[in-house]
């Protein structure tokens, strides 16, 4: 069975072991400022116990001098894991834009992957913004809190149960907001996405949807969950909001009351002044990282609701050596038992291809017909390796399609989609797959073979001629033969089209027609997906879908006989006579007769 990666339930760690040794030194860092956090209460100590009570200047002048070198140093160390926070946000980025950005485009075959592989950069940025803000270091802060307790405890055991039953108070306040809390999150940034993906698709087809006067709707309907995903995010600031101002008001009254049991402790002889200020700033440095971490809970919910979609996302790795370089494959194509499973929208299994097996010799081509819905594009995706069969398998020559390096397989496979889709750039670009070191010369037979090198031409700057997003500037035949010459650069052994020919006018289609001859004679195995018959032209077999299943295979001429005389069959059904009840029925009859 071969299962798609990004389907892959298992956790994998986003960080590598130099982004671990890196927040570990961040945490060790953090065990130094926090305890450098105690010079002010200390400080603070000294002087309301010592000095004041001596009256000595000298102590005052060495006290405030060790304070300033202690701040210092505090501060550059501050700065220090600051500065390692944000490196390894963007370490992680950098890591991951490569294989999410692959897994993403795994994931096209499966809805629930591919709505998770487009909100990824968002999801990675996230992480990498959090990385460097005020409060990923409250994290590393917060650990320290008990420290601070004990020391409180220390200058008087009433004052440790007080600063305790606060923190206490401040966590609990932070379980309601987390508990409460997430769902929010989940579908504010769930009906962001939706927005998201809708305005895209608008903006990309605005000139179909105005020709077809469905801007105005879909407008509408873009605008009402702009609004639902706003009502949302409000809806969770508020909710994060009112804990959050909660959480700093009983903080601020905890201290108040600190002081406050401080005082009678003073005034019952218990405790100096000093001790009693003391415990009260301490007390403040205790549940600042927990009142950071309350008002940045949205926050942390989004970024752990991120890592779960990313580690979900994320290929597991490979071993070394797995992927090793086999023999260039010939033109050998099998289809052993493949069987494509998806999930619908209600997550039910829906069966695109079933028990599909047939194999292809090099030189041969292969028709692919049936009605639409019938699963040709499926086998398409199959066959190019875009898509894994959920059982079964396919091999080129003798060594199954994932067990060819990408690379390799990419060059021994041509694809030409049904819907086309070509890239920013030049023509030549487009044709050459974006390969900064492919040849000229590889570039001009390529277009030569598809019938696109005197059209190219015609353009005033040639093969340099740049286009736009998805082919703007260009036909929709222009288009085909563009995308045709990009499969068939550099002699792939095995040719995969998708109704190549369907914007192709005649001279186009005997181009095409060119180019699969040249592609058999080469030895290439050619699969050809068509509803025009002039696809087939150059098919030595074909093959018949109908709901995923293959319901005839053989020469094509056989085929096609029984494909026409069934068609002959139910076009040559005898017509119901005339209804009375139906007046034009009648006159059209006797026209007819």
């Amino acid at each position: 069975m071969h299962r798609n990666k990004a389907q892959d339930p298992r956790k994998k760690s986003l960080l590598n072991a130099t982004q671990r040794r890196l927040l570990w030194a961040i945490a060790g860092i953090s065990t130094i400022t926090n305890l450098l956090m105690l010079t002010g209460p200390l400080f603070m100590l000294q002087v309301y116990d010592r000095v004041l009570a001596s009256q000595s200047q000298e102590t005052l002048l060495v006290l405030i001098a060790l304070v300033a070198f202690l701040y210092i140093v505090m501060g550059l160390l501050d700065h220090a894991r600051g500065r390692i926070a944000a490196r390894v946000g963007a370490q992680l980025q950098h890591q991951l834009d490569r294989p999410l950005f692959q897994a993403s485009l795994n994931a096209s075959s499966d809805r629930k992957a591919d709505a998770t592989a487009a909100r990824a950069p968002q999801d990675l940025t996230m992480l990498q913004q959090l990385s460097s803000a005020p409060l990923f270091m409250a994290l590393f802060d917060a650990p320290w809190v008990p420290l601070f307790l004990c020391i409180i405890a220390l200058l008087h055991p009433l004052l440790g149960l007080a600063a305790l039953g606060a923190a206490l108070l401040i966590v609990l306040i932070g379980l309601a907001s987390h508990s409460k809390g997430r769902d929010l999150v989940v579908a504010s940034q769930h009906s962001s996405l939706h927005s998201d993906l809708l305005a895209r698709q608008i903006a990309q087809n605005g000139t179909t949807l105005k020709t077809m006067g469905l801007q105005d709707a879909l407008l509408e309907r873009w605008r009402n969950t702009r609004e639902l995903a706003l009502r949302q995010t409000l809806a969770s600031q508020d909710h994060s909001g009112g804990f959050g101002a909660s959480a700093r008001a009983l903080r601020l009254f905890l201290q108040s009351a600190l002081l406050a049991t401080g005082a009678w402790l003073v005034i019952q002889a218990e405790l100096s002044p000093g001790a009693m200020v003391a415990a009260t700033i301490i007390l403040g440095r205790a549940l600042a990282p927990l009142d950071q971490m309350i008002a940045g809970w949205p926050q942390i919910q989004a970024a752990l609701v991120a890592m779960d979609r990313l580690q979900t996302l994320l290929p597991d790795p490979e071993p070394a050596g797995l992927r090793m370089q086999l023999p260039p494959p010939n033109g050998a194509l099998t289809l052993k038992s493949v069987n494509v499973r998806l999930p619908d929208e209600q997550g039910m299994a829906r069966s695109l291809l079933h028990d599909i097996s047939f194999t292809l010799g090099p030189g041969q081509a292969l028709g692919v017909i049936g009605p639409s819905g019938a699963g040709k594009s499926t086998l398409a995706q199959v066959l190019s390796g875009g898509m894994s069969p959920t059982t079964g398998e396919v091999r080129l020559s003798a060594g199954r399609l994932d067990h060819y390096p990408p690379e390799q397989l990419s060059r021994a496979i041509g694809y030409l989609q049904q819907s086309v889709i070509l890239f920013a750039g030049t023509l030549r670009d487009n044709i050459a797959r974006f390969d900064p070191a492919a040849e000229d010369h590889a570039v001009f037979a390529a277009a030569m073979a598809a019938g696109a090198h005197e059209m190219i031409l015609k353009f005033p700057q040639g093969y340099d001629t740049r286009i736009g997003l998805d082919g703007s500037g260009l036909s929709g035949g222009q288009r085909q033969r563009i995308a045709l010459a990009r499969a068939l650069f550099r002699d792939p052994v095995l040719l995969v089209l998708d109704e190549p020919n369907a914007n192709l006018d005649d001279a186009g289609s005997r181009a095409l027609n060119s180019a699969i001859r040249s592609a058999k004679l080469r030895g290439a195995a050619v699969v050809i997906m068509a509803h025009r018959p002039s696809a087939i032209a150059e098919c030595d077999l074909l093959m018949k879908l109908d709901s995923g299943r293959v319901s005839a295979f053989g020469p094509t001429e056989q085929i096609l006989r029984q494909v026409t005389r069934n068609s002959a069959d139910i076009l040559h059904t005898p017509p119901r006579p005339p209804n009375p009840a139906f007046p034009w029925e009648l006159r059209h009859a006797e026209r007819r007769s």
